[in-house]
């Protein structure tokens, strides 16, 4: 493994962490036990940045990482994220999914004891707000994050999916260390005037889905995903979109194997090219798949594979939005 500096923080993480999302959440059925094994052998590969959120499973996935942080607390960078609310269903109901967005700072404070709770730990090393809340001052939001590092609970500040103007606003009260924001061949709205901010204040980019929810990997299949799987309610995998999008990954596919590696790795390697302070967090539950990921830190890219990625790009440009429109109004706040 490789290891990028985590922007202001001075901190030392691996250059691919793990998104660990899918383990409690999102995509139907999980294994407990295969979550445990693939959890491990991330930390075996090197892989020392895990990232949960107190929202995935409704709790249940900081529950699960507890039990991998109980003998290796030493060998983790902890990130969760906080703000997301449930209306009903309890920790560990996977199918609670009617959701509303907190950022008061009242609610901040309630949800960090809940969280360091459920993971076992007395700190957390980054800790986001997991979208800014349109009805809260983002300086208040931050305010109360930075009161939880003066009170020993957090080491470092994040913001998910914010936009320059917050960033700035969020920065005047307390160093925000990451922004995390989805980030991959296909979502390339940070580009700009986002990636400039992140970069004018020192911070690193966390690319969330950095394999565009696994479309750009070689056997992704539509029809295969399970009954519970959020995917198929998404733009990008009905209709007109989703053909486009079979398209590129078939053109995608074949220039990998041009390359001698599998597409997920030439997508990995082409986010980790995007700079130096851009850290991804590929989700994964299967130890396959992180072992394949893993290896994307070596590969090397020249001008010419970058000219051919955006042709390949370029001739099928109709990707569609990577949320329903609901979930799209709280994204770069």
């Amino acid at each position: 493994m490789k290891y990028r500096i985590l922007g202001n923080s001075n901190e030392k993480v691996s250059a691919l962490g793990l998104g660990c999302m899918g383990m409690s959440f999102a995509y139907g059925p999980f294994d407990e036990s295969e979550n445990l094994k693939t959890l491990q052998r991330a930390l075996d590969l090197g892989v020392n940045f895990l990232d949960t959120a107190d929202m995935y499973g409704n709790g249940a996935n900081e529950v699960l990482l507890s039990k991998i942080l109980k003998d290796n607390r030493d060998k983790v960078f902890l990130a969760t994220k906080f703000g997301f609310r449930f209306r009903n269903g309890k920790v560990g109901d996977s199918n609670a999914v009617d959701t509303y967005f907190d950022g008061s700072p009242e609610y901040v404070k309630q949800a960090v004891d809940a969280s360091l709770q459920r993971l076992g730990v007395d700190v957390i090393d980054l800790y986001y707000a997991h979208r800014v809340d349109p009805q809260v001052p983002i300086e208040e939001t931050v305010g109360a994050m930075a009161d939880l590092v003066q009170a020993g609970k957090v080491r470092y500040l994040g913001l998910s999916e914010a936009s320059p103007e917050s960033i700035r606003k969020a920065n005047a009260i307390h160093p925000i260390a990451a922004l995390q924001s989805e980030y991959s061949l296909l979502t390339r709205d940070v580009e700009g005037e986002i990636l400039n901010t992140v970069n004018e204040f020192n911070m690193a980019l966390v690319p969330y889905s950095p394999l565009a929810r696994g479309l750009v990997t070689n056997d992704f299949n539509v029809s295969a995903l399970d009954a519970g799987d959020f995917r198929k309610t998404l733009p990008r995998y009905q209709g007109e979109n989703l053909e486009n999008n079979m398209n590129l990954t078939d053109a995608f596919k074949a220039f990998a194997i041009e390359k001698g590696i599998t597409s997920a790795q030439l997508a990995l390697a082409w986010v980790l090219h995007q700079g130096e302070n851009i850290i991804p967090i590929p989700g994964t539950r299967k130890i396959t798949r992180l072992e394949e990921n893993s290896k994307a830190v070596d590969v090397v890219l020249t001008g010419e594979d970058l000219r051919t990625i955006d042709a390949i790009l370029a001739k099928y440009p109709n990707v569609g939005n990577r949320y329903n429109e609901g979930a799209m109004k709280l994204v770069n706040n």
